[in-house]
């Protein structure tokens, strides 16, 4: 059998293939800068339908976030080795496996906005190496923790409009000593920053909505876009959930910076899954 995952912060979709069976499941994320090797052992070993395959997997290709350095790739390998013992493992970076999914064999602009975001050019074979992907203190413009980051500090400074903040408040309950505790005692910040902002799919029409989302994804644009001196002529392509439901407001902002917007995916496991199926000349 041969499983191929797309992994982010907060949750890794599966897919595997067999003559015999396909099959699809979740786990939650799995990312090397708050896992490590035995965490990842152990999220495996918890889950008893995926222990029936452990000895059927031969091969494994595994896209994830933070995966962009040779001692991260190996905290990955190595955990995913000790649960799939007679399986080949392959790790590489997400922004790898949403190029395969969005531009296929093709250059483009490949672009991450889920819980983080990332950018990187890719030139129909490999994923050039960039600058960006500086995670949720540095960098993450216009992805779910930079806006859970934006709605939290407009709470907490009390410039949430009013008629917002009763609903805010019931739904998350923050308040100064939450948000600290949470931020630097947690196993996963980014995380929990990212779960914010889902307030905005409830509020997604309301003007100080809307406008939190132009500002991220203009953010986005003049930080990682247009570092491309041929952004404009390039079709970038978005992955994640944050381009993928606020894609109104996304391709406006584009169009009004001259970017060219190729396919946007919530989740791009079923075009990796497809695009590794047929490298390895099995048809799908």
């Amino acid at each position: 059998m041969i499983l191929v995952a797309d992994s982010g912060s907060s949750k890794t979709d599966w897919m595997g293939y067999s003559p015999s069976e396909t099959i699809n499941f979740s786990t939650q994320g799995i990312n090397p800068y708050f896992l490590n090797a035995h965490d990842i052992y152990k999220l495996f070993s918890k889950k008893k339908d995926i222990a029936a395959y452990a000895d059927k997997v031969t091969e494994i290709y595994f896209f994830g976030a933070g995966c962009s350095s040779p001692d991260k790739v190996e905290v990955i390998s190595n955990g995913i080795s000790s649960f799939f013992t007679k399986a080949y493992v392959s790790v590489e970076h997400d922004l790898l496996g949403s190029a395969y999914a969005t531009c296929g064999d093709r250059p483009g602009l490949t672009c991450i906005l889920g819980t983080g975001s990332n950018i990187s050019y890719y030139d129909g074979k490999d994923v050039q190496e960039g600058t960006h992907g500086l995670g949720y203190v540095l960098g993450d413009e216009g992805s779910g923790t930079y806006f859970g980051r934006k709605l939290i500090t407009s709470y907490l400074y009390g410039h949430m409009p009013a008629d917002l903040r009763p609903d805010f408040a019931e739904n998350y309950h923050i308040d100064k000593e939450t948000v600290i505790t949470n931020l630097y005692q947690s196993a996963s910040p980014n995380t929990y920053l990212a779960s914010v902002s889902r307030f905005m799919a409830e509020h997604r029409s309301h003007p100080f909505i809307i406008n939190i989302l132009r500002e991220g994804f203009q953010e986005f644009v003049d930080s990682n876009i247009k570092d491309y001196p041929d952004y404009k002529v390039l079709e970038s392509h978005f992955v994640g959930s944050i381009a993928f439901y606020y894609q109104d407001i996304l391709r406006e902002v584009c169009e009004a910076n001259e970017i060219k917007v190729g396919a946007i995916y919530q989740k791009p496991i079923e075009g990796i899954y497809n695009y590794i199926l047929r490298k390895e000349g099995i048809m799908v």
